[in-house]
């Protein structure tokens, strides 16, 4: 794995699991929101996507279709809240999109291949 983009408002938990990555010799990039990703996405390549399910605003569909276009084949996890309804969670797994109960540890992204989209 190359380089990780994480996708998440909270600086602490970007902080925490970008330094965990670097821990293991992962590169890694940041971001805000899922526009800031994007851009960083058309500059930068990437291996992996982990993303807060809180910065998605548009429907999971669209997400799909946004992450296609931008950085196709490259998978996507959607961190969630433990407390997240599992038909959402069945919902963003039927897209395509690995789930993970956040806080999402650098184990659970490396030690478990994530197949892409």
């Amino acid at each position: 794995m190359n380089r990780v983009l994480v996708i998440d408002q909270d600086r602490a938990t970007r902080e925490a699991l970008g330094l965990a990555c670097l821990g293991r010799n992962v590169a890694v990039a940041f971001a805000e929101n899922v526009c800031e990703g994007v851009r960083t996405l058309l500059s930068l390549p990437v291996s992996l996507i982990v993303v807060d399910a809180a910065s998605l605003r548009m429907t999971i569909r669209e997400h799909v279709a946004l992450f296609d276009r931008v950085a196709p084949g490259i998978p996507v996890v959607v961190s969630v809240p433990a407390e997240t309804p599992l038909e959402l969670r069945v919902r963003f797994e039927i897209a395509g999109f690995r789930v993970l109960t956040r806080p999402v540890t650098v184990e659970d992204l490396l030690d478990k291949p994530i197949q892409p989209r």
